[in-house]
């Protein structure tokens, strides 16, 4: 991982083993919670307020801000429950698992600051359930403290494994999961913070904001505001894969463009092929285009451009790939994980997934590509969580910006790209480009 600034969630220790606690506490560990213990819990929300750090999971809501939501002991005498997502389920996302391989410290250091803000003696980590190599580093750095009693003080951690859904990703879907029923998401209100875990008010956080919550106290919050835009400060971890010479993760200050990720941190396009496509946030945002490169990394100028910043999964695609593969790719995996409690999700990208099917196929009407849109439209906004969305969102997108490969699939009868596109393994090849002897009589 290397970028001109230090990283300051995944790095900052030289080369010192940060899942070891002798390790962590000689590179300062720990020193920003006894800071944030000898103030008040408002003048720690106060710090996050200052720092613009807005919650990393994806809505990048402003972190001090939705502290402050959750009600004081004294308008709600009951237990309160921090609870972080670590069910890091977005495709091109891998960011949260790095963070509790390679800095459990940090993240725990982040977890007892964001307990004492709110006044909560309670913590759950909700793990994605195939992390089990993050899942055995975490438990074993929490077992570390287990002597360490002027730590942990009087809060408990608990790390609750999930059984693989997507769904659960969402927050109400996540807590229903946790207070033992099935993992669906819930209208709101009410909303977490007056009635979530147990029933009781309930702060949610990912895992990437909470691990830089150290840091913002121990920089202080103006100096890691710096290191970003007015509307949103300080570094964020992005995950890039797909055609790039260097997968992986990178801690970047927001300030810097996507270029700055794909070309000088990660390597760019390999092979000598052209830049095609950006996702920019994970398989759920707008596809964007070569000009993608000159968009800063914030979420706010990444919504100017018509995408969105999300779970920072970078995917990189290069001219070889079919972009209906793609979107059949994409809508085949959310109408998989959809849970099926409200109709247009369940039924609309099923519709969805099976048009692109046709299309692909190059068996599809002309009209058919407008049914795609229009289906997307009757799923967007229309659903109990954001699932139905991140169908429509990026599947609409793909069309609209590469309208001419649909296009060719109807009047061609096949895929043009069939054999280049990595993405081709997954699909037939259309009857029309089978030898004739193979295609069996109609």
């Amino acid at each position: 991982m290397a970028s001109s600034v230090e990283p300051i969630v995944l790095g900052g220790a030289d080369d010192r083993d940060l899942t070891k606690l002798t390790d962590y506490e000689a590179a300062g560990g720990y020193a920003a919670l006894a800071k944030a213990r000898a103030m008040t819990p408002e003048a720690v929300t106060e710090e996050l307020l200052t720092s613009e750090l807005r919650g990393r999971g994806g809505a990048f809501f402003a972190t001090g801000r939705k502290w402050s939501f959750v009600p004081s002991k004294d308008q709600i005498p009951k237990p309160h429950y921090l609870v972080v997502n670590a069910d890091e389920s977005e495709p091109g996302s891998f960011k949260d698992n790095e963070i509790l391989s390679r800095v459990p410290h940090r993240f725990i250091e982040g977890c007892l600051i964001t307990a004492h803000a709110i006044d909560s003696k309670h913590v759950f980590v909700y793990i994605r359930g195939e992390y089990s190599g993050p899942y055995e580093i975490l438990v074993g750095a929490l077992e570390q403290l287990r002597s360490r009693r002027e730590i942990l003080g009087d809060v408990t951690i608990v790390v609750h494994r999930g059984a693989g859904a997507y769904i659960c990703g969402e927050e109400t879907a996540l807590l229903a999961s946790l207070n033992g029923f099935r993992g669906q998401p819930s209208a709101k209100p009410p909303f977490p913070a007056v009635s979530g875990a147990f029933e009781r008010p309930t702060l949610l956080n990912n895992v990437e904001t909470i691990a830089t919550i150290p840091a913002i106290l121990r920089r202080g919050p103006e100096d890691y505001k710096a290191l970003g835009t007015e509307q949103s400060g300080g570094t964020h971890v992005m995950s890039i894969s797909g055609h790039i010479l260097r997968p992986g993760n990178y801690e970047m200050p927001m300030s810097r463009t996507m270029r700055h990720l794909i070309e000088d941190l990660a390597g760019g396009v390999p092979g000598g092929r052209a830049l095609k496509a950006v996702i920019p946030g994970g398989a759920s945002s707008p596809i964007l285009g070569p000009e993608a490169l000159d968009i800063l990394c914030a979420p706010e100028a990444l919504a100017a451009a018509g995408s969105m910043a999300g779970s920072a999964g970078v995917m990189v695609i290069d001219d070889t790939t079919c972009i209906v593969q793609l979107a059949l790719r994409t809508a085949a995996f959310y109408a998989h994980e959809s849970c099926g409690k409200c109709t247009p999700c369940r039924e609309g990208t099923r519709w969805i997934t099976d048009t692109l099917q046709r299309i692909e196929e190059g068996i599809a009407a002309p009209a058919e590509i407008d049914l795609v849109l229009e289906i997307c439209d009757n799923v967007e906004g229309k659903c109990l969580c954001p699932l139905g969305d991140a169908c429509a969102m990026p599947v609409r997108s793909m069309i609209k910006r590469f309208r001419e490969e649909f296009d060719q699939h109807v009047e061609l009868g096949y895929c043009p790209l069939h054999e280049t596109s990595s993405l081709s393994s997954l699909y037939p090849q259309p009857r029309s480009l089978l030898p004739l002897a193979t295609v069996s009589p109609s």
